[in-house]
C-alpha cells in the first residue's frame, strides 16, 4: 500500500464508496447501485478537480471521519454538516487541505441524511463491472467502511478548478415531492387507487434503506389479486407490497420484483429522495392519468420488462 491512501478513524451508522453506479447490467441481474445523491457526489468531485463519476464517500446521518496518509484536497458536501480537521473547524461545501495524518471528520447531519467526502484523485478501490460503488443488496463491491478500513486515493488530474462564488447545494427537502407517470401495473389497482396515491397523505418511513423508500401512508388497494410473476424493475418504480403501502425504489433496488408497480417516480426527483428523514412529508404528482397520456411507462406499453429503459 502506497501513502497514497486514507484510514477510517469513524465509520458512522453507514458509511459507503460509491460513484455513479454500474447501469447497463440489469439483464444480467446486476443492480445499478452507486451515490443515492448523485448531483452531491458530482458537485463534490467537480470541487476537488476530478471526472464526475470518480469514487467518493457517502455517508449516513453520522458522517465518519478518516486520516489520509498523504496530503489532500477534500469536499464535504450533500447533507450539512459540521466538518473539522484534527478538531478545528473547516469549510462545508468548499474544498479543504488535510495535511498527511491529519484526521478529517464530517459530523452528524444537520438537515438532510447523507453526506459526501469527495478527494483529489479520488477512492481507487478495484472496479467491480465498471463501477466503485459498493451495492448492498448484491454485495458487489467494497464492504460498507469500519474502522481501521484502509482506501487507495488516486492522483489528483490537475490543480483546483476555480471556484464558484457559492456552490449550488440543494437544500434537503421539507416536503418531498415526486413527479410520476402510472403504469406498468397501474391496471391491477382499484379505480380509486390512483387518486389515493395523489392526493395521500404519505410520509418517509423510517424502515427505508438504500433499496428503497419505504412510506407510511393510505393503502393502496388492489383490483387484481393474483400472483405477478417476477418482472423486471427500473430505478425509481413504486412498488406496493401486500400491505398496500408503496416504497419507492433506488440505487440498490432489484432487478426484478414479484410485487405490482403502480407508477415510476421521475428520476430528476430521486437525489431528494436520497435526503428526506424518516417523517418527511410526501406527495406524488401525476404527470398525467392512468391510460391518457402517461407516457412510456403506462400498463399498455410496458408489459415486457426487456423493453428499452426497462
Amino acid at each position: 500500500m502506497t501513502d497514497r491512501a486514507l484510514a477510517v478513524v469513524r465509520a458512522g451508522a453507514l458509511t459507503t464508496v460509491q460513484d455513479l453506479g454500474r447501469p447497463g447490467h440489469a439483464h444480467l441481474g446486476v443492480p445499478r447501485s452507486g451515490a443515492l445523491d448523485p448531483s452531491a457526489a458530482r458537485l463534490v468531485n467537480r470541487l476537488v478537480g476530478n471526472a464526475d463519476g470518480t469514487a467518493v464517500l457517502e455517508t449516513t446521518l453520522s458522517g465518519c471521519a478518516v486520516r489520509p496518509r498523504c496530503a489532500v484536497t477534500a469536499v464535504v458536501g450533500g447533507a450539512p454538516c459540521a466538518v473539522t480537521v484534527d478538531g478545528r473547524p473547516a469549510a462545508w461545501g468548499a474544498p479543504v487541505h488535510v495535511p498527511a495524518g491529519s484526521v478529517l471528520e464530517a459530523g452528524p447531519a444537520v438537515s438532510g441524511l447523507r453526506s459526501y467526502l469527495g478527494f483529489a484523485g479520488g477512492i481507487a478501490v478495484d472496479a467491480v463491472l465498471g463501477s466503485r460503488s459498493a451495492d448492498l443488496l448484491s454485495g458487489l463491491g467494497p464492504p460498507p467502511l469500519t474502522e481501521g478500513t484502509v482506501l487507495p486515493l488516486g492522483r489528483p488530474q490537475g490543480p483546483l478548478p476555480a471556484q464558484p462564488a457559492a456552490a449550488p447545494w440543494p437544500r434537503p427537502p421539507a416536503e418531498l415531492v415526486l413527479r410520476i407517470r402510472f403504469g406498468p401495473r397501474d391496471d391491477w389497482f382499484t379505480p380509486e387507487a390512483p387518486a389515493t396515491l395523489a392526493s395521500g397523505a404519505y410520509r418517509v418511513s423510517s424502515a427505508s434503506n438504500r433499496i428503497g423508500l419505504r412510506l407510511e401512508g393510505p393503502p393502496l388497494r388492489r383490483a387484481v389479486t393474483a400472483e405477478l410473476p417476477s418482472e423486471g424493475m427500473v430505478l425509481g418504480a413504486v412498488q406496493v407490497p401486500p400491505d398496500g403501502r408503496p416504497a419507492v425504489f433506488l440505487a440498490d433496488h432489484p432487478t426484478t420484483g414479484g410485487y405490482p408497480v403502480v407508477a415510476v417516480v421521475d428520476e430528476r426527483d430521486l437525489p431528494a429522495a436520497a435526503q428526506a428523514l424518516p417523517g418527511t412529508p410526501v406527495r406524488f404528482a401525476p404527470a398525467g392519468r392512468p391510460g391518457q397520456g402517461s407516457g412510456p411507462t403506462t400498463a399498455a406499453k410496458c408489459r415486457n420488462p426487456r423493453r428499452p429503459g426497462w
